[in-house]
């Protein structure tokens, strides 16, 4: 499940007559890096969700074995879209991506197949520590354990969660509102000790604003020249 929804309020004048999804860092969209990397990772079934512009991404994507899933009437946020589209992916845990982030390193989701346990887990997200997620600013989002499983930061200095994650979707189920956020599966799991994090072996930026595009196209290059 690729997240390619949102208004992309904070590009400014960037997203005003095209979807951030299809803003360019080093020359490629930002939707492309996305699905460049659910391939790569062998997902056998890729879903877009879509709402602001997204017949432009609709357009975009028409080469690619892609299933869209419309958020017509309004947003869904994170958790409401994933919920929204279940019926187009295959029953079990799902792989998530945001399309506003660019990875260097290991293949994200790879790197989150490779530790994923079913047995203890419901959710794995990946994170990286606050001082090293390049346009994210300096609020942490989890805390790490010893033993893998995270908790809220509430302030501390931790972990940021940089845009990828494995959910059991079976949590989703518990929650009555049409739209909201993956928060609140995750604290659900948390309080349950079936949420935990992986730390990736590379780096990662924010392009959810304009400054990352340079800071992103940056990080492209500094991974090529090593």
């Amino acid at each position: 499940m690729i997240f390619a929804a949102g208004f992309g309020t904070r590009m400014g004048a960037l997203t005003a007559n095209r979807p951030k999804p299809l803003i360019t860092v080093a020359g490629r969209a930002l939707i492309d890096h996305a699905v460049d990397l659910a391939d790569a990772a062998g997902a056998a079934d890729v879903v877009v969700n879509l709402h602001y512009l997204g017949d432009q991404i609709e357009a975009h994507l028409a080469h690619r074995k892609i299933r869209f899933a419309w958020e017509r009437e309004q947003i869904l946020e994170t958790g409401g879209g994933l919920k929204a589209a279940l019926p187009l992916l295959r029953p079990g845990p799902v792989m998530m991506l945001n399309s506003d982030g660019i990875w260097t390193g290991q293949n994200p989701l790879s790197e989150l197949l490779a530790q994923w346990n079913r047995e203890r887990m419901d959710a794995l997200v990946l994170l990286l520590p606050v001082e090293e997620a390049l346009g994210h600013g300096p609020k942490s989002d989890f805390l790490l354990d010893a033993d893998g499983r995270i908790a809220r930061a509430n302030g501390a200095r931790g972990h940021v969660y940089i845009g990828a994650g494995i959910l059991n979707p079976e949590v989703l189920a518990e929650i009555d509102e049409q739209v909201f956020s993956l928060n609140r599966a995750w604290d659900r799991l948390i309080a349950r000790r079936r949420a935990f994090g992986a730390v990736h072996r590379g780096g990662w930026c924010d392009v959810g604003h304009p400054e990352g595009i340079a800071m992103a196209e940056a990080l492209l290059r500094s991974a090529t020249d090593a």
